[in-house]
């Protein structure tokens, strides 16, 4: 064990005192000023310091359906290890970011409420969330420092600017043109500095006082300014802040702009003396960073009134004072019902006209869906059980298909529709095919089974059985249906009956994929089916090229054998006149691979993989006789052979012990049930 002396030292190493001191520093407004001058983006507005925070983390272009888009890295949150990283949502994420480049131009933008607007779930406070941490981390290194001030006059106390104010504002208007000339000089136009707002009413209060004691001598004002390093914090209120509406019988709109502070009234005599009021609402403390709207359309209509001028004139009106100028990133989320009534209320159309609604749709690409319950439900996190392979899949399968709408093509079903989606090719399905079908939507992904309520009865899954040391998907798929009966946001029978037959649907993908595993499993001996798949490529490739085979066993050139070929391709349901092109295929398939150096290997092409791995298996299965295991009848030689296949399901798929066994079990109830599709899945 560690002594108290060696924690402490190792404390001491973990230290960095020299950011530490960057990160506190102090100095002259003169000082500022140069700093200014070689560093003209240390005095951004709120929107180029979001902006430049996402885009300085790297991105990545890419092109998905023929449509270019943009995966931002920031959203993968590098602060916590991908604690709050967004997945699927590329296409929302980058509007938002467009929308933050656009009001750093100052474009118009700017001088607008942003509304994420979604279904419950769809990680609207978690982009917010990130945002906030960003602007945390982002202002404690080198490239995205800020400064603000206090004021040290030679007599009285030190006052710090309650609203953490840029420093540029202490730059009288009359001198603002000649001195941002001078800072600007022959640097980048787009480091082109703007001063417009003016001091807060306790700054200008402190820089009036002062001016006059000076005799109009500006210089010596400034004198008694002390320049810092200005360091972003939610908890502390500083830059960032966060509103939540209460009932309307105590919303109270001086929480957005401050209060007066009654028991300094004595001391300043009067209740309009700025030093008697404290600026701390959400408005003030935010000022030069961020503020969040938690459900923000359940706002009273006197904090909207505040909303409207702090968005379009970037000011505030604390009561008692003149209007008071702001710089901040003005953002909430609300939900699909509340949106509505905002549509319905003619009191609201100022608001409508000043709010950008961005759509936070819930995930319908597969694959990003089960990153989702990846994140939280890893060997990591879940302590002391086992998920077994699949269950995670199966429940982002069924809560995708409840969010898609049903395809106008007769000949496609919801199933491959999200397959299709998630980027999988199926036969007679091209990329314009999915843009059609795209186009088609009108609702998707605004509607259907949230996250949250996967994880809840993942949950429940995880914690209600003791005993239970694996969890399995029909754990899993009992729970999601059970829970139903009392979904709080399920409002019809008709919806409920909807999801449960939706379930059946992912029971039965899930009844394919397991009999496919253990298939795999079984038919695992590599030299088997290395010697099967150069069979086949030397038969067809005879056949395509007009060409004799010689038998191992006699030498004698042969015709190629049909019977051999066709058993494989039957598999994967090559019709008999489509034989011949799909031998066609698999010999352009390896050439192209030699052309580019590669080697055609067994499992080189998805098709024919399965097609061999299916023979395998059906040469292979009564030799192991897994029926068996439902009559609890087995010999020695069987259970050897069983134990193999479990052992590979172990080994190599992610099974372990308890749901490797179940595993078998289940597919041996269906061969006992004679299910004729057990070796076609």
């Amino acid at each position: 064990m560690s002594s108290p002396n060696t924690i402490l030292t190792k404390v001491e190493k973990l230290q960095d005192q020299s950011s530490f001191r960057d990160q506190h520093w102090e100095g002259t407004f003169e000082d500022y000023l140069e700093m200014v001058r070689q560093d003209p983006k240390i005095a951004r507005t709120a929107y180029q310091r979001l902006y430049d925070m996402i885009v300085s983390y790297g991105f990545e272009e890419y092109t998905h359906y023929r449509e270019s888009l943009i995966h931002y890295k920031f959203f993968d949150d590098p602060f916590e290890n991908g604690k709050d990283a967004v997945f699927g949502l590329d296409k929302p994420l980058m509007e938002l970011t467009r929308i933050f480049e656009s009001a750093a131009r100052r474009y118009g933008t700017e001088r607008r409420v942003l509304l994420l607007h979604g279904p419950v779930g769809t990680a609207k406070s978690t982009i917010v969330r990130l945002l906030k941490k960003g602007l945390e981390a982002y202002s404690r290194n080198e490239q995205g420092r800020l400064y603000t001030f206090y004021w040290q006059p030679d007599s009285g106390e030190r006052m710090e600017c309650p609203m953490h104010e840029e420093p540029l504002h202490l730059i009288p208007p009359e001198f603002r043109e000649a001195i941002l000339s001078e800072l600007a000089g022959d640097g980048n136009p787009a480091d082109t500095l703007e001063i417009d707002n003016d001091l807060c009413p306790a700054c200008r209060f402190m820089f009036n006082d002062l001016l006059e004691k000076a005799g109009g001598n500006w210089l010596e004002v400034i004198r008694q300014v002390r320049v810092k390093r200005l360091l972003l914090s939610e908890k502390d209120r500083i830059g960032i802040g966060t509103f939540q509406p209460k009932d309307e019988k105590n919303q109270d709109s001086t929480e957005l702009t401050g209060d007066i502070n009654y028991r300094k009234i004595a001391e300043y005599g009067s209740d309009s003396d700025p030093r008697a009021f404290n600026f701390d609402g959400e408005l003030n403390i935010a000022n030069r960073g961020l503020v969040e709207f938690i459900e923000i359309l359940k706002l009273d209509v006197a904090f909207l009134y505040d909303l409207l001028t702090a968005s379009q004139e970037h000011k505030i009106k604390p009561k008692k004072f003149a209007h008071t100028d702001i710089d901040e990133v003005i953002i909430g989320h609300t939900n699909e019902a509340e949106y509505r009534r905002l549509l319905n209320n003619e009191y609201m159309e100022a608001l409508r006209d000043r709010t950008i609604k961005i759509d936070i749709p819930y995930v319908t690409r597969f694959s990003d869906e089960v990153r989702i319950y990846q994140r939280d439900f890893n060997e990591r996190r879940v302590i002391g059980k086992h998920i077994a392979p699949h269950t995670l899949e199966m429940a982002a399968l069924w809560a995708v298909l409840t969010r898609l709408e049903e395809p106008k093509r007769a000949s496609l079903t919801l199933l491959q529709k999200l397959k299709l989606y998630d980027g999988r090719s199926l036969p007679g399905f091209t990329e314009d095919s999915v843009i059609e079908l795209q186009a088609e939507v009108k609702q998707e992904g605004m509607l259907g089974i949230s996250p949250r309520y996967i994880q809840d009865k993942l949950s429940n899954v995880l914690v209600s059985n003791q005993e239970v040391t694996c969890v399995n998907p029909f754990m899993l798929m009992r729970e999601l249906e059970m829970g139903l009966r009392h979904h709080s946001l399920i409002t019809s029978e008709e919806q409920r009956k909807e999801y449960r037959e939706l379930l059946a649907i992912v029971r039965g993908e899930y009844d394919e994929i397991i009999k496919n595993e253990v298939q795999r499993a079984i038919t695992a001996d590599e030299a088997a089916i290395k010697r099967l798949s150069a069979n086949y490529i030397d038969n067809i490739k005879a056949y395509t090229q007009k060409h004799k085979v010689r038998n191992p066993y006699t030498g004698q050139d042969e015709a190629p054998n049909e019977r051999l070929m066709r058993s494989i391709e039957e598999k994967i349901e090559i019709p008999e006149s489509r034989k011949d092109d799909f031998r066609r295929e698999i010999m352009n398939y390896i050439g192209a691979l030699a052309i580019d150096g590669k080697t055609f290997a067994w499992d080189s092409n998805e098709r024919l993989r399965r097609a061999l791995e299916m023979k395998l298996f059906e040469d292979q299965k009564d030799t192991i006789k897994l029926t068996s295991l439902v009559s609890n009848v087995v010999d020695k030689e069987t259970q050897e052979k069983i134990e193999v296949v479990k052992s590979r399901l172990i080994k190599n798929m992610g099974y372990c012990n308890v749901c490797a066994s179940d595993a078998l079990n289940y597919v041996a109830s269906i061969f006992a049930r004679g299910d004729t599709n057990a070796q076609s899945g």
